[in-house]
């Protein structure tokens, strides 16, 4: 439960999102789905942005899950750019503002120019330590799970000393090094988790909200987590 990350109970130092409904929001106002991805990129500036003044120091976001290949060719290539966009649009302001970037998931899959940039802004930002981003991209929990239990067992079959516990998977986790996340949001009024940070969130509190992604504000946010500090967190122990 990485308690040595927790500075005050009343906020959650670690927030991660399921930025759900672009396509819902686009396409109930007769746009593209793409259109409602490309205003959910800027739900994600936004929200980037007021993390530090509310107290959050890490964020992780779930931009394209292991499922989402399954949509159309046309929606999977334009998120693909928008990611690519991205990175090049926002690297700079990222480095100046002291935000610290990291991707999780399977980057395999990824075209090479994707991969690229991803590991052209990690390496941009390892210095950085006013705010902690984190995105999910072809990210899935259980796809995670499997890919740390094997590396864990050939660390095992190369006569390594570590013990078969939490801990030593946990090393082998996309995010290890990273505090487990305290809050879980998910927008669009979906009631579900998605495969998502399945081992991390064991003890999270979670939040679901009705607006989908593209109307999710700095204000909505804000109320999530004034929400979690009203909330008792016993981590199994009894008060």
């Amino acid at each position: 439960m990485n308690d040595e990350f927790q500075d005050c109970p009343d906020t959650p130092g670690h927030v991660a999102i399921i930025m759900d409904g672009n396509g819902r929001w686009a396409t109930r106002r007769g746009l593209s789905r793409l259109a409602g991805h490309k205003r959910g990129v800027e739900r994600v500036r936004e929200i980037v942005r007021a993390c530090p003044d509310l107290g959050v120091r890490w964020l992780t976001l779930f931009a394209f899950s292991t499922e989402n290949w399954k949509r159309s060719e046309a929606e999977v290539n334009g998120l693909m750019r928008l990611f690519k966009r991205y990175i090049r649009k926002e690297a700079a302001k990222l480095v100046e503002e002291g935000v610290r970037v990291r991707f999780i998931g399977g980057r395999g899959r990824l075209d090479s120019e994707l991969q690229a940039l991803m590991a052209t802004l990690e390496t941009a930002t390892a210095g950085n330590d006013r705010f902690n981003l984190t995105v999910a991209i072809n990210y899935g929990g259980r796809d995670e799970l499997v890919r740390a239990a094997a590396a864990l067992a050939e660390e095992l079959r190369a006569g390594g000393s570590t013990p078969c516990d939490e801990a030593a998977l946990e090393r082998h986790l996309d995010t290890s090094g990273l505090p487990d996340p305290d809050l879980v949001i998910r927008t669009s009024g979906e009631y579900r988790v998605s495969n998502f940070l399945l081992w991390q969130s064991a003890y999270s509190e979670f939040a679901f909200v009705e607006k989908c992604w593209p109307d999710f504000t700095a204000d909505d946010f804000a109320d999530c987590l004034a929400g979690y500090g009203v909330r008792e967190r016993r981590f199994g122990k009894a008060i």
